[in-house]
């Protein structure tokens, strides 16, 4: 085990290392939730020395999000990794499951992973801005891209992952903080695995919101052909990334818009949390 842990750890620091990620004299903001995925991430980046803080959006979900916190907390504790805590029911005024409500009232069916995702991308941006962060470390992993890949070809949105990469930002604005994703082209089942040798006081069950949503489905089949056709996932995310990469010389140079509403950076008039949640009377 010893073994496997000083493994995953140099492929994080090669690909930290490889695509730039971070530098050690930048303040770097690892967004956590408080599952395996991101306290690794928060771990390893201590450890590496880069000096991350951590910065967790409550969500409110009952039970889950309090012991998300409480297990966050405790890790930060013993690491002596500084915390930033902000309720997204103060920020929004709601959580997301009553935005879901609020909104599919309205005759907009969407899940509840599509509107926490979009509250919470604002809600890192701003914050990590705020705070004066120059990255945004994210745990996000191999199996994480692969489904998003295959979930933008399923819609026609393959527009959306021009960000796709270990680090995201097409375009650099002063009022969007980058992304960086560490655990890129690491495996969840490895990830997991470190999380469990490292005993990292961790949920391992998926968020309660989430069931019955699409990414699950194409989670369940992309699992079954790397199961049958062993290397389907890094095989697929590197094909896209040199097909992103061609596609990226040909955008023009420029700024992001701000949104003409809460004035944060958008590519279009409307952010969009604006754009979702603007029909709701009283909203924002």
């Amino acid at each position: 085990m010893k073994q496997f842990i000083y493994s995953f750890e140099n492929e994080v620091n090669a690909t930290i290392k490889k695509y730039k990620l971070l530098k050690k004299n930048e303040k770097t903001l690892v967004a956590c939730s408080g599952g395996k995925d991101s306290i690794t991430v928060l771990y390893i980046l201590n450890k590496l020395g880069y000096n991350p803080e951590a910065l967790i959006i409550d969500l409110h979900i009952g039970k889950y999000s309090d012991d998300n916190l409480k297990n966050l907390k405790q890790v930060c504790k013993e690491q002596g990794i500084k915390l930033h805590v902000v309720s997204i029911r103060k920020e929004f005024g709601c959580t997301p499951c009553y935005a879901k409500s609020l909104i599919n009232s309205k005759g907009m069916n969407l899940s509840s992973c599509s509107i926490c995702g979009i509250m919470k991308r604002y809600m890192l941006n701003k914050k990590a801005r705020e705070l004066g962060a120059n990255k945004i470390a994210t745990g996000h992993n191999l199996d994480d891209e692969a489904q998003t890949v295959l979930m933008n070809f399923f819609t026609c949105n393959v527009d959306a992952g021009l960000n796709t990469g270990p680090s995201t930002g097409v375009i650099k604005d002063k009022k969007f903080v980058q992304r960086v994703k560490p655990l890129f082209f690491s495996k969840e089942s490895d990830v997991r695995k470190y999380s469990e040798a490292m005993n990292f006081p961790v949920i391992y069950d998926n968020c309660p919101c989430s069931t019955g949503s699409f990414r699950h489905e194409i989670k369940d089949k992309i699992n079954q052909l790397e199961k049958d056709y062993p290397g389907t996932k890094i095989n697929l995310v590197e094909s896209f990334l040199k097909t992103v990469s061609e596609i990226r010389k040909n955008i023009p140079k420029g700024a992001l818009k701000i949104c003409k509403k809460c004035k944060e950076p958008t590519r279009n008039e409307k952010c969009s949390v604006c754009e979702l949640f603007g029909k709701i009377k009283g909203f924002k």
